[in-house]
């Protein structure tokens, strides 16, 4: 299913990400949120996690599986962004959104999250969008606040020990669900 939207500049396709862009999301996931890469974007967790945000087979899992899907935005045919939208019963969750970073801060993210929920709604016929968020990023939750997502105060642990989620640099970590109503 693809969906074109206009922007600032040129036109953002969305489309479902299939096996053969796994490669590119894994790079474009990873260079929004790790490493010095990231640093050219507001959304990086260098300073809090060292290690991975996403491999092949994680990537590969979210493409593959019947109740997601990983959204792909593309511009002038190169992949910019992606997220992941995953059927829940009434709600949908909401994952993996990366922006390439030297994209970040021009109202890319308000474009596509937008479009996101758009998609879980008439998909799904979903009702409320939930995600987590790790609760010491309050500027990505502040965004996030802008947009209508609202802080439950429900947390999650990070799950420490697993370097798949990447390697913390403090012991603080946890994550909160945020929930916007989508009707």
């Amino acid at each position: 299913m693809e969906s074109p939207a206009s922007s600032e500049s040129s036109a953002l396709v969305f489309r479902d990400a299939t096996d053969a862009d796994v490669d590119a999301l894994v790079v474009l996931v990873e260079s929004a949120y790790r490493g010095d890469a990231s640093r050219a974007g507001w959304t990086t967790e260098a300073d809090i996690l060292d290690g991975q945000r996403t491999d092949p087979e994680g990537v590969l899992e979210v493409i593959k599986s019947p109740d997601s899907r990983l959204l792909t935005v593309e511009r002038d045919g190169e992949i910019v962004a992606c997220c992941q939208l995953e059927h829940r019963g009434d709600y949908a969750y909401f994952g993996m959104f990366a922006v390439r970073p030297s994209l970040q801060g021009a109202g890319l993210g308000k474009v596509i999250i937008a479009e996101a929920e758009r998609q879980a709604r008439e998909t799904w016929g979903v009702r409320e969008m939930h995600m987590t968020v790790i609760s010491v990023r309050e500027d990505l939750i502040a965004w996030y606040e802008r947009r209508g997502y609202r802080r439950t105060g429900r947390t999650s642990p990070f799950p420490y020990g697993d370097e798949r989620f990447g390697v913390p640099r403090r012991d603080d970590l946890r994550f909160e669900l945020l929930v916007k109503p989508l009707v």
